[in-house]
Formats: structure tokens, sequence, C-alpha cells
């Protein structure tokens, strides 16, 4: 829908029905309206959630100290905020969502397969984080009510029929945004994010106040010290975080097009990421890690949990935290794991699902998942889930960016993106040079994987090692043998087509 006329747009005649819909087509010069400040307050209000609180968490576990976490979480935002400029380059220049420029490199069919691979990533994270919502909310009505609404686990679903509505109403609420589309969601996260950086500065000067000071809240040592217990092992587990940091916002470093494509310049969306991104990402990190530390000091026993601590404050405090944190759960969610899916869906079918209903498909698909079952067989295993992850998407980041700048010089058909029988179309709309591309960038890392996952005991060394760069292999891997492919096939000279 062309909102600046509030008429239906209508289709060129020379684009097929299966590639087109309103909310696959280029946005036009009226709908561009995204500015700097509206992308750093998307990644601000991205960064505040749950998961960003436990990365650090899961590095100091490893054996680090503060400060080496926070650094590795840092320097892992940084390196993610390269690429993530990069293809949201495309976006802003020509206004298509992910799927779209993937035909460029996958062909018009092809481009199907890695769309719903991101696509399915983030159904797992809407429905693990639709889970903690609701999560927040059920604490919330208990610590007001003396857990007056605890009560016995549901046949088949394994919780009790408190927390099961509290799921669902926290699910609910996604409805709302998805019914209004993109814009509502940026008004949310312009909205959101002050106020979420202002709840997460007062955690950590409550942390402050009740732990004595910051000597208390960040003595635990690092153990990568001459005669500590992980002396000499520093680099390996310093890669391995880092590939895991990297792998955290791999999901947004592809379909970054999907929110870009609203930028009023590319300026806008260049300083607007790295505005949001890298030192929010840093700083929440931060207080997660603090914040922990503190509560040794507060009840005697490390808690990761912002949810759990939230409980233990008790009080107006526990629902003014767990208010927040609800929130914090909802911007991510709406925007990391919503819209990803939301425009991958439409594109397996344009006709028939739009971006709308791509999002109820999402939204559909976290239910059936029972997140709560994954976490708790998954919960323990973040790094295999984020570098597992980032082993399938680096790839087809580094095929994406091999297409986009080196082989096209930037410099797209937009009529082709949407014709089967346009310069995209390859063989019958299959790009043979990007998915094979994609499965060699994937094969070095899924020994590890298996390793790593439990699915086999032991594997050569070198495959551990590779793992451990997933991220970067991947990427690596996959864009040379795209581009050495992708020569062999007709000239990728292309006229420049911006809406």
């Amino acid at each position: 829908m062309d909102k600046s006329s509030n008429q239906p747009m209508i289709k060129p005649s020379h684009y097929d029905s299966d590639l087109w819909n309103e909310d696959l087509a280029p946005t036009t010069v009226e709908t561009r309206t995204w500015v700097w400040k509206d992308y750093a307050a998307l990644w601000v209000a991205m960064v505040v959630c749950v998961p960003t609180y436990l990365l650090s968490a899961g590095l100091v576990s490893e054996g680090m100290n503060w400060y080496q976490a926070v650094i590795t979480v840092l320097l892992g935002n940084v390196i993610v905020l390269v690429p993530m400029m990069f293809i949201g380059h495309a976006g802003a220049k020509y206004g298509v969502p992910f799927p779209v420029l993937l035909r460029s490199s996958f062909g018009t069919r092809g481009a199907k397969i890695p769309a719903v691979a991101r696509g399915l990533v983030a159904c797992g994270w809407f429905g693990i984080n639709t889970w903690v919502g609701g999560s927040a909310i059920y604490v919330i009505l208990n610590s007001v009510s003396s857990d007056f609404f605890v009560g016995q686990p549901l046949p088949v679903l394994g919780i009790d029929i408190t927390q099961t509505l509290c799921f669902f109403a926290f699910w609910a609420m996604h409805l709302v945004f998805i019914k209004h589309g993109t814009e509502s969601i940026r008004w949310l996260e312009t909205f959101a994010a002050p106020f979420l950086i202002l709840m997460g500065l007062a955690l950590l000067g409550w942390a402050y106040v009740q732990a004595g000071g910051f000597d208390n809240m960040l003595s635990t040592p690092s153990q990568f010290v001459p005669g500590g217990a992980k002396e000499g092992h520093f680099w390996p587990t310093f890669f391995a975080g880092l590939t895991s940091m990297v792998g955290f916002w791999a999901t947004m470093a592809l379909n970054i097009p999907d929110f870009t494509r609203f930028a009023r310049s590319q300026k806008d969306q260049m300083i607007g990421q790295a505005v949001g991104l890298p030192l929010p990402m840093a700083l929440f990190a931060f207080i997660g890690v603090a914040v922990t530390s503190a509560t040794v000091t507060i009840y005697g026993e490390a808690i990761w949990d912002p949810v759990e601590l939230a409980g233990r404050m008790g009080g107006l405090g526990v629902v003014l935290a767990l208010a927040a944190l609800a929130l914090a759960t909802l911007t991510t969610n709406l925007a990391a794991n919503m819209v990803a899916p939301a425009y991958g869906f439409s594109n397996l079918a344009p006709s028939k699902v739009s971006f709308k209903m791509g999002g109820y498909i999402t939204a559909g698909i976290g239910v059936a998942i029972f997140p709560w079952k994954l976490l708790e067989t998954a919960g323990g295993y973040l790094f295999t889930w984020l570098t597992g992850y980032s082993a399938l998407l680096g790839p087809i980041a580094g095929i994406l960016i091999a297409d986009y700048f080196i082989l096209r010089k930037s410099t797209l058909n937009i009529d082709a993106l949407f014709q089967h029988q346009g310069e995209y179309a390859a063989t019958k709309g299959w790009n043979m040079a990007g998915i094979t591309a994609l499965v060699i960038g994937v094969l070095p890392n899924i020994p590890g994987f298996f390793h790593a996952a439990g699915i086999v005991n032991s594997v050569p060394a070198i495959f551990d090692t590779l793992y451990a760069y997933a991220w970067f292999v991947g990427l690596l891997v996959a864009s040379i043998v795209y581009m050495l492919l992708a020569k062999k096939q007709p000239a990728y000279a292309s006229v420049n087509s911006v809406p």
C-alpha cells in the first residue's frame, strides 16, 4: 500500500505475479522517511533484551573477567556492523527487502531457500522471546499476589494455566503491531529506546548502591592469568566467544535491507546503525555482568536471569523492572524476529501471502515450537546455538556482499528482480553459483557443530578450530566460491533502474 496516496499499488504488467506484491515492491520516495535517529532507536530497542544481558555472563563463565567480556562483545558488534552496512546499502539504494535482494545471487526461485532459512531462525527466537515476555508478566502477577497464580502444570503443555495465559497475552501484543505494519514498529522502537536506556542505568544504579560500589561488583578475576585455572587458553576462548558475538546479530546483518529500504539516505542508515549498535550493546553487556556480580554480594549467589532477579527485588521495583523487561522483549522480538520471516514467507507466494499474513504465520510457528520446552533442552547451549546458525548465515552474507559489491559494483536491474525471464533468472530461476557456494560455505563447519552439540564424541582438531571461526569461515569460503562460479555465467553488467 502506498501510504502517501492511500491507494493500492498496481503491479507493473511486465512483472511476474508470483514475484511481486505491494509489500515486496520497491519503496517509493514518499515512504522513505527513516532518518538516522530512527535507526539508532531501532538498534537500542533491539539491543536491550534478555539474551544481550546474558551474553557477557557466558563469557565470564568461560573464564573472562568483566572487561574482557565487554570488550569481546564490543568488538564482535563492530565486526558485524561492517556487513550490516554493506548489505543495508542495497536496501537504501533500491528500496527492496532482503528476499528480493537475494534473487540477484540465488535466482528468482532459488532465493526462497536462504530467505526461509533466515526466517526459520527468527521463528525460533520469536518463540523464545515471547516466552520470556510472558514469564515477566507471570512473575509480576505472582509478586503482587503472594504467588496466588501459581498452579499445577497442564497436561501436554507442562506449564500452568496462568503461565499459558500470560504467554498468549504477550503473544497477542505482537499481533497488534503486525496488523499495523513496519511504521507502527518504528513508532514503538523510537518511543521505547530512551526509556529502556534509563531503566538499564537505573538497574545499574540500584546494584551499585546495594552492593556498596563497583569494587564489590566487578571483583571476579580473569582465569586467563599466569597460574590461573585456564592459563594459556584465552585466545581460543576469545575467538570462539567473538564468533558467537558476531553470530548474535548475524541474522539482522542479512535482512537489514528490510529496514534500510525506508531510509531517507545512505548516510542516515549508516550513521544510525553505527550509533545504535556497538556501544549500546557493550553498555548493556556491562550492565548484565556488573549487576549479576552485585547479586553475589546482595543475595549471596549469582543471579544471571533478569526475570528471576526482578522477582527477588520485591515491592514496586519488581513491577517496574519486569514491565521494562517485557517492553524490551517486545521491541526486540518485533524488529529482529518478526520482520524477516514475514517478508520471507511472503516471498514464497507473493500473490497469496502479504507481509501481514507472513507475520501471522511467524507468530503461529512461535507457538507451535513450544518455546518453554525448547529452552529446557537448548537453554544451556547458547554458544552452540549462536555459533551454529552463524555457520549457516555467514555464507549467505558472503554471497550477498560478493554479488552486490564486487561483481555488480552495487548496480542492480530492479525490473529483472521481478521477472522469471529477466537477468537474474539463471537456470529456470535457480542460480547454481549461489546455491553451490552456500552449500560449500556451510560444509567446513558441520563436523565442528556436531561435536559442539554432542551429536558426535570427537572430530579432528582442525574442525573444532574451523568451527570456532564459523561465521568468518563460512563468509570467506562462500564469497570466494561464488565469485569463481559466477564469473563463468553471463556478464554481470546491469542497468541501474532505481524506482
